[in-house]
């Protein structure tokens, strides 16, 4: 698409670090260069702001990835590309497909009263939970990743999201400043929502995890 569209060497294309390579892959594939802006803390989308921080002369597009289950704010999106020329292409995210939302959003509302000690995420309209993604607040990834091998040890299915942004992989590295992005990288951990989960099951996760509210600082 950005080949079609005329994007190529000698261009720039906004795109977001917290995630996985494949945007940045296609952006260089396509000859241009990926220019990484910072995400909204709530949506894990890129931020309209710090979208207009990024662009210069060189910039050519964006690239909006909608982000588990949420989406992006394209109309603010949208009004910084309109200011700047850009074009805007939109990406939804590559994971294995998911079952009914509505299921999802009855076991995020179950979490979301239950849970101690994280951080529930903001539902907002439309979220269809492709995953129920939490903060686990504290000093650092350490504390994250101590959390999940102690949930994983009682039996939850726990994982990373992103564990490393990708301005921070070699190939990408880049001296880029996005606070939002390193702190939701060490402290985001993804809770198993699936309609194949039980209301035992459920209680279960919710159970594990406040009981290991001692391995937080207070938030």
């Amino acid at each position: 698409m950005l080949r079609a569209a005329g994007v190529g060497a000698g261009h720039e294309v906004v795109v977001p670090a917290f995630g996985n390579a494949e945007i940045a892959e296609a952006v260089t594939r396509a000859g241009a260069v990926p220019a990484f802006a910072d995400i909204d803390p709530v949506t894990y989308c890129l931020d309209a702001a710090a979208v207009e921080a990024a662009v210069t002369p060189r910039t050519a597009a964006l690239v909006v990835v909608h982000r588990f289950g949420r989406q992006a704010d394209t109309g603010a999106l949208g009004e910084v590309a309109a200011r700047h020329g850009l074009l805007v292409l939109e990406h939804g995210e590559s994971e294995t497909p998911y079952d009914e939302p509505a299921s999802r959003r009855e076991r995020a509302a179950y979490l979301d009263a239950r849970l101690k000690g994280v951080r529930t995420p903001a539902g907002g309209d439309g979220h269809t939970y492709q995953q129920y993604v939490v903060r686990v607040p504290g000093n650092g990834r350490p504390d994250r990743d101590a959390f999940a091998r102690a949930l994983r040890a009682r039996g939850v299915d726990c994982r990373v999201p992103v564990r490393t942004p990708v301005h921070r992989l070699p190939g990408f590295r880049r001296c880029v400043s996005l606070p939002e992005t390193e702190r939701a990288a060490d402290e985001t951990l993804a809770l198993p929502v699936e309609a194949a989960l039980t209301k035992r099951d459920m209680h279960r996760i919710a159970a594990a995890c406040n009981a290991l509210g001692g391995l937080l600082q207070p938030a």
